[in-house]
């Protein structure tokens, strides 16, 4: 689904992107927040906002070294990058201590016009991310290949990110407090608070300083 460019700005136009989105969320009875302690961002000060275009990876049944000698990878993320549209962000469940991204998809999909990608799970060449200034913000890091270990086994479709339901279309916002997942269907109201949040803390700072 499309959405309003108004309101992704609305978002970008946040001080406190996560913490004053989080808050928001709160008030209207929405769990969609993940702290930064338990996805780490690659990129120290990276900031994102955009549309949500899943993954979902499990582990494979088979053996590493089994699926070695059959040599056929099942990892089939790079579907989604294929799909992808400038201005979304990947938002991957997958296997953790095991890499379900590297360089190379990284540089299809910044290729594509995406802007980063969010995984529960783990990742590899991570300076390499950097260097593209394509952030990922991760559960773990690994030099592990999931080439052999880990499967694909839907792309669009709802995924799970640290216990946060998230569907396919639904507002990313990344910074390095943490993570939020805006259901599309709440952006505008969810929005709404944000600002309102925002506009209170100001005052708040306004007579801090004021004494």
């Amino acid at each position: 689904p499309k959405i309003a460019s108004e309101v992704l700005e609305g978002f970008r136009a946040l001080p406190d992107l996560t913490g004053m989105t989080s808050d928001a969320m709160d008030e209207l009875g929405i769990s969609g927040a993940v702290t930064g302690g338990k996805l780490y961002p690659s990129t120290p000060g990276a900031r994102l906002v955009g549309r949500a275009l899943t993954v979902l990876n499990v582990p494979r049944e088979d053996a590493p070294e089994v699926a070695v000698q059959g040599g056929v990878s099942m990892l089939a993320d790079v579907e989604a990058h294929n799909l992808a549209e400038p201005g979304d962000v990947l938002v991957l469940q997958g296997v953790d201590t095991i890499s379900n991204m590297g360089g190379l998809l990284a540089s299809i999909a910044k290729r594509q016009g995406e802007l980063g990608a969010i995984v529960d799970g783990a990742v590899r060449d991570i300076a390499h991310s950097r260097k593209i200034e394509y952030p990922i913000w991760s559960r773990s890091v690994s030099p592990v290949t999931g080439k052999w270990r880990v499967r694909t086994i839907g792309v669009n479709v709802p995924v799970k990110i640290c216990g946060v339901s998230v569907m396919p279309g639904d507002i990313v916002l990344a910074d390095e407090v943490g993570v939020c997942f805006v259901p599309l269907e709440r952006a505008e109201s969810v929005l709404a608070n944000a600002r309102e949040i925002a506009r209170s803390e100001a005052k708040r700072q306004e007579a801090i300083v004021a004494g």
